[in-house]
């Protein structure tokens, strides 16, 4: 397993960046290892599927899980607030870091992830390929 690390920065979008990285490296399948950091805003979507949440706070990323590739990412983030409450979610784009985020991510060599559509679920889902 080939291990990606990187640092991201404040006022950086963790998915935009997660993104950006799996294409710059050529991910093909990958699995978040490690994110650790801080958020000053975060968009998450809810077990619902559909509805989308806005939380403009200072919070501490304490878990940050999800397999990545070049064609898709879905990522889960969990973050504690201030009252040491925690809150989780779906991550979508306009997960801003607030002053740094320490990623760690795993290529899974040898696998590529691709998308297709479910007709149970409603969604384009992972199926995991050999190459």
């Amino acid at each position: 397993m080939r291990c990606i690390c990187t640092r991201l920065h404040g006022g950086d979008d963790i998915m935009l960046s997660i993104k950006d990285l799996c294409k710059t490296e050529h991910i093909r399948a990958g699995v978040i290892l490690s994110g650790v950091g801080c958020v000053l805003r975060t968009r998450l979507r809810d077990a619902g599927g559909v509805n989308i949440h806005e939380i403009a706070e200072h919070m501490e990323i304490v878990s940050m899980t999800g397999t990545v590739s070049e064609n898709r990412c879905h990522i889960h983030i969990s973050l504690s607030k201030e009252d040491l409450s925690t809150i989780g979610g779906h991550m979508t784009e306009g997960c801003i870091v607030n002053t740094t985020c320490e990623l760690v991510i795993g290529e899974l060599e040898g696998t590529q992830i691709v998308e297709e559509f479910d007709v149970k679920t409603g969604y384009g889902e992972a199926v995991f390929k050999r190459l």
